[in-house]
């Protein structure tokens, strides 16, 4: 396949696999461009980002020239397309014009997906999705009283299109996709139904495009383009990952759960490299050395934990307080990004502790993390997993060893991130089978990282901010790359009195039991909040979930075999396995696991029945009933500790998956 130019009215169009990708005519051109005027800020990894572009050109006219289109302004060339075979690259030939808006072809009707990983909302259309990593924000939700204090204090209230892990990459329903090659800030523009924009801060954009038959053909092209994921291995989906920060207590909490009778996989003790207490809760010590105060005899502690089949998971980011030891040794050997003006180090504000930043564009920095910290710290003491934390924070004004400008570096440093965690697997190869997983994200992050969590939720059900955006993150990061994806089963942010709920947390157990990876949180303010050994009754609720999921391994097995081998996700939109159903296309609040079993979670607070949409032209299986629904949308019984879940009576799994309800019934 590639592009071809053809005329089009007055102008041309570019068509790539039999179908338009873009088309310009003096009526409605197919790019502006402008001179950028920003202005940019950065509070504790809150952005606001502003721009007063000028001197505006719309250029109409056009000829080709040298196997390229000149767009001519009053005459003259002012931009330049040039075509390659699966890609189109568009300049402006005066550099300092460092603005574009490239307006590609939308069909009347078009669904267009993508941008990474969003949390409000699958499909695109109608709005505006800017594509910078960053704090998400508290609320995400400008309606709410809750961001509204957010975003008075620390501009940190987020809006809808805030996430840790953009991509530039659009999906649309005629199984075309277009990705921006390049990290510099960039909006997707999906607001106007005649077309798909995309806004890039640089002189020049490198389109590469993808065309498919059908959705699964689509995913599994950009899955090999950004990386295809390793399995998981089999402790990280054989059991729940319970998450205690309580010190060598948590050891102790940890016999609660198991004689609960939970499946229990793995202990995950953020804190193990210490606490420092914040106004915005309990903080880590960012030192990533173990705390032989909080944790005597760790390694000790780990092996005896390994010798009953459980796993030990702990805690590492890209940046060290500067009270820590770790910290001037970084320093003395040249380990973290400078300020503009000076050789000092840039420090950066995390609330109440300032930190520096690890240099990732330095091979010696990068070499010296992964070994120094990820390895004999972590690896050699028996630690087989830990939350890679953070990735966002880059400022768009520190110098860097490589001389890279930081704004255009910012958006890389995840992926930067990902690859210092998966060399540090490499050295002492653990890859597939030590498991680190994040939450921050860009372009290619997946051929690096193994698993992505979906971030900071409210402890809520919010709809912008709360337990049913993990939904959203799952199957909008699927669509570009990302295999599997989990969340942290509580929630975790709770400020300003908002707390988690029994009714929360039964509800997040019975989401988290159907995601590749079930791993719960205590949260920002542990004592705030409830917690799953606060009470018999959350206990036995997490027990029973941790036993679902453990017991849907061998399907969760196929399902990594199948992402490795096609690049299918394990949560899916519907629309994915049939794309002849467009009212799938905005579905976001179910999902298929797999192809075979449909997942309709509770996300709405007090209820206790929900619309659940079934897809094809065969019976669907009621697993707790045994009840056999036709296609179509059903009112369906929800009450906590029976979620719409249904499967397919042909799957090679169905006396698997017919047997949870007896687990959930005991």
């Amino acid at each position: 396949m590639q592009v071809q130019f053809s005329p089009f009215k007055d102008g041309f169009q570019l068509d790539f696999a039999g179908q338009t990708v873009l088309r310009h005519d003096s009526q409605c051109p197919a790019l502006v461009i402008a001179r950028g005027d920003p202005s940019i800020e950065m509070y504790r990894g809150n952005f606001r980002i502003e721009d007063a572009p000028c001197d505006s050109i719309i250029p109409t006219g056009w000829r080709v020239e040298d196997g390229a289109v000149l767009l001519l302004h009053e005459g003259a060339p002012v931009a330049r397309l040039a075509l390659d075979q699966a890609a189109l690259t568009v300049q402006a030939l005066d550099p300092a014009f460092d603005r574009l808006w490239v307006h590609f072809h939308a069909e009347p009707g078009e669904t267009a997906w993508g941008g990474g990983e969003q949390m409000s909302y699958l499909a695109l259309n109608g709005c505006r999705f800017p594509m910078w990593t960053s704090e998400p924000g508290v609320g995400r939700d400008k309606t709410t009283e809750l961001t509204r204090i957010m975003d008075e204090t620390g501009m940190a209230g987020g809006d809808y299109w805030n996430t840790n892990y953009p991509q530039p990459t659009l999906l649309t329903s005629r199984w075309l996709a277009i990705h921006l090659d390049a990290s510099v800030y960039s909006v997707i523009d999906a607001v106007d139904p005649s077309r798909w924009t995309f806004e890039i801060w640089a002189e020049q954009a490198r389109f590469e495009l993808f065309a498919a038959d059908g959705p699964q053909d689509l995913v599994g092209q950009l899955s090999l383009r950004f990386g295809r994921p390793r399995a998981l291995p089999d402790w990280a989906i054989g059991g729940a990952i319970v998450g205690l920060k309580q010190g060598g207590k948590s050891f102790e909490r940890l016999e609660a759960f198991i004689d609960a009778g939970a499946a229990v996989s793995g202990l995950w003790c953020e804190d193990w490299a210490g606490i420092r207490e914040t106004s915005f809760g309990r903080r880590l010590f960012w030192d990533w050395q173990r705390s032989e105060a909080r944790y005597p005899d760790l390694p000790a502690r780990i092996k005896a934990l390994n010798e009953r089949g459980i796993r030990f998971l702990a805690y590492a980011n890209p940046y060290l307080a500067v009270d820590g030891l770790l910290y001037q040794e970084a320093l003395v050997s040249g380990h973290l990004c400078r300020k503009l003006d000076s050789d000092e180090p840039y420090l950066v504000d995390f609330g109440e502790f300032d930190c520096g930043v690890l240099d990732f564009t330095r091979e010696e920095s990068c070499a010296w993390f992964a070994e120094r910290i990820l390895c004999r710290e972590m690896l050699d003491i028996g630690i087989d997993g830990w939350m890679a934390d953070f990735g966002e924070y880059l400022p768009t004004d520190v110098r860097l060893a490589s001389g890279m400008d930081a704004m255009e570096a910012h958006n890389l440093w995840p992926v930067l991130w990902a690859q210092v965690n998966d060399r540090a697997l490499a050295m002492r190869g653990r890859q597939g089978d030590a498991v680190f997983f994040m939450r921050a994200g860009f372009s290619g992050v997946s051929g690096h990282c193994p698993l992505l969590w979906a971030g900071d939720q409210s402890v809520d059900f919010t709809r912008h901010d709360g337990i049913g955006t993990v939904i959203t993150a799952a199957l909008s990061s699927g669509l570009v790359g990302n295999a599997y994806s989990h969340s942290d089963c509580g929630g975790y942010t709770s400020l300003h009195g908002n707390i988690r709920s029994v009714e929360l947390m039964q509800r997040w157990c019975e989401l988290a039991a159907f995601a590749p990876v079930m791993r719960s949180h205590e949260g920002n303010r542990p004592d705030d909040n409830l917690q799953y050994d606060s009470s018999p009754e959350l206990l036995a609720n997490f027990a029973m979930w941790s036993r679902v999921h453990a017991h849907l391994a061998p399907y969760v097995r196929h399902l990594c075999d199948e992402a490795v081998a096609t690049g299918l996700p394990a949560q899916r939109p519907l629309f994915l396995h049939y794309p002849e159903e467009t009212s799938l296309f905005t579905l976001q609040d179910q999902f298929l696991y797999g192809a075979d079993l449909l997942v309709a979670p509770v996300v709405e607070e007090g209820a206790t029945r929900r619309r659940v949409t079934l897809p094809g032209d065969r019976p669907w299986r009621h697993v707790w009933s045994g009840v056999d629904y036709a296609p179509g949308t059903h009112d369906i019984a929800a009450p906590i500790g029976h979620p719409p879940v249904f499967y397919r009576t042909e799957s090679a799994f169905a006396d698997l998956f017919a047997q949870m309800g007896g687990i959930v019934t005991q």
